[in-house]
């Protein structure tokens, strides 16, 4: 069954590129991992400050392999101290 995260952040308005460019690099590893269905990082249209992850493994065990990746931790190190604000979700499907 998959796992998913829906992480709503607000970066702080003098972060957004530096922000942008260490999420987008996440992102771009994270497509490459074998239990990674999805990664998107969506952008409010009105709001450059509000992003929103949605990401999709095959499961938990996946998941938490994503957590021990370099570029995971880099981006936790690096991007996280950018935001104003950071909600997780963690979500499972209804249906199969």
């Amino acid at each position: 069954m998959s796992f998913v995260l829906a992480v709503n952040l607000r970066i702080k308005p003098e972060n957004i590129e530096a922000f942008m460019s260490g999420v987008l690099a996440n992102a771009h590893e994270a497509r490459k991992e074998p239990g990674c269905r999805q990664f998107e990082v969506l952008v409010d249209t009105s709001d450059r400050t509000k992003v929103m992850l949605f990401e999709v493994y095959d499961d938990d065990k996946a998941f938490e392999a994503h957590q021990q990746t370099p570029h995971f931790k880099k981006y936790l190190a690096e991007s996280v101290p950018l935001l104003a604000s950071r909600e997780r979700h963690m979500l499972r499907r209804a249906l199969p």
